[in-house]
């Protein structure tokens, strides 16, 4: 048994200047805010959620990325918006977010 129900890793890598990468994208603001999305909903904890900064996850031109494990769904996103939909939908309900998937 794991020790979180969901592991939620962010791509958080920053490149040379001009180079593509996650952390062009606001990925550190990203995972600050899924960080507290998930600590206001109560889901923050063991046997909960754990939501961490990861270095380069190597998939930089999908990106911005982040990754669910124990299902392993690898997700992009633009915005908040699709933020609060992983979490919603992923994290909360056990639903891959099909549109965000890559």
């Amino acid at each position: 048994m794991s020790h979180f129900k969901h592991h939620v890793f962010f791509c958080c890598n920053q490149r040379e200047a001009g180079a593509t990468c996650c952390g062009s994208h606001d990925a550190a603001a990203m995972k600050d805010y899924a960080k507290d999305r998930i600590g206001a909903l109560g889901l923050k904890g063991a046997g909960k959620v754990r939501i961490n900064s990861a270095g380069c996850l190597d998939r930089c031109d999908s990106g911005p990325v982040l990754v669910v494990y124990p299902e392993a769904v690898w997700y992009t996103y633009v915005d908040r918006e699709d933020i609060d939909e992983i979490i919603d939908a992923h994290l909360v309900h056990g639903r891959v977010v099909e549109r965000l998937k890559l």
